[in-house]
């Protein structure tokens, strides 16, 4: 079965941060798992440190789900026609107007620092 990550980058609205996480974690989080083909959700924050000055303008909360599938669009089109209903709980918490949400396909095997098989500097 092929797997999937599905990466959504997301803000509150102004004024509904708390209420915004609590239905994300309790209410959202669950709902997308009940979607056939999803296996597993985590959310983030992001850190205070940064590669770059320009991170965190667009976006300070993230959410990585893993979806297993041989039927990606099919899995998406479900997940879509659940959206505002009662399957997937809608909330005005969360700022619609600045939402990206990417699924990518894996295109070579993970690789674990630890089998890195070549000198490394002292951090």
């Amino acid at each position: 079965m092929a797997k999937h990550t599905f990466v959504v980058m997301t803000n509150p609205t102004a004024g509904k941060e708390v209420e915004f996480n609590e239905w994300y974690n309790k209410q959202h989080i669950p709902d997308v798992l009940n979607v056939p083909g999803f296996v597993s959700g985590q959310r983030f924050r992001i850190a205070d440190a940064q590669m770059s000055r320009e991170a965190g303008k667009g976006y300070k909360y993230l959410a990585i789900y893993e979806i297993e599938t041989d039927d990606l669009a099919g899995v998406l089109k479900e997940l879509r026609a659940r959206g505002g209903t009662s399957e997937i709980v809608a909330s005005d918490a969360i700022d619609m107007k600045n939402v990206g949400a990417f699924v990518f396909t894996p295109i070579a095997e993970k690789v674990m620092a630890k089998d890195v098989k070549r000198p490394r500097r002292a951090a």
